[in-house]
């Protein structure tokens, strides 16, 4: 199975001008605890709830640090195209629950996370996942080398 049939298509995108409180808002707003951060039609980062707290507020940063303060900039990814069982496995041996993924042209398209792969026909992938994202270090991960 292909991550273009399994992803989450409906991303809301944050700029990373922006402050962390406007990014926490919008965490809340669409419920999740990760938004991809797009400029110039393209992307640029990742923000998560626990940058916001670890890389922000636990820093004494006040509420209107920009998102590109304290985001991951150096993406890990993966393709619509990718099969679904080689991302999970992926996503295991890097430590990483959500993926961003991207068109071939580069572009941001969905996010595919464990909870994705999990409802599909591949959940055995996302167990597997999963057991190496928590059999191994516990370590955050939030940046590093992409998959492509």
């Amino acid at each position: 199975m292909r991550v273009a049939e399994a992803m989450t298509r409906d991303v809301r995108i944050a700029n990373p001008d922006e402050s962390i409180i406007e990014a926490a808002k919008m965490m809340a707003d669409c419920d999740c605890g990760v938004l991809p951060v797009g400029e110039n039609d393209r992307l640029v980062g990742m923000i998560t709830d626990r940058d916001i707290v670890v890389r922000a507020l636990a820093q004494g940063k006040p509420g209107d640090t920009r998102i590109r303060d304290v985001m991951s900039s150096d993406v890990k990814y993966c393709l619509e195209e990718d099969d679904v069982d080689d991302v999970a496995r992926n996503m295991s041996d890097l430590q990483i629950r959500r993926l961003p993924v991207l068109d071939k042209n580069k572009r941001l398209t969905g996010i595919v996370s464990l909870g994705d792969i999990a409802t599909t026909d591949q959940s055995q992938s996302a167990a597997q996942a999963l057991h190496g994202i928590s059999e191994q270090s516990t370590q955050h991960s939030g940046s590093g080398h992409k998959l492509h």
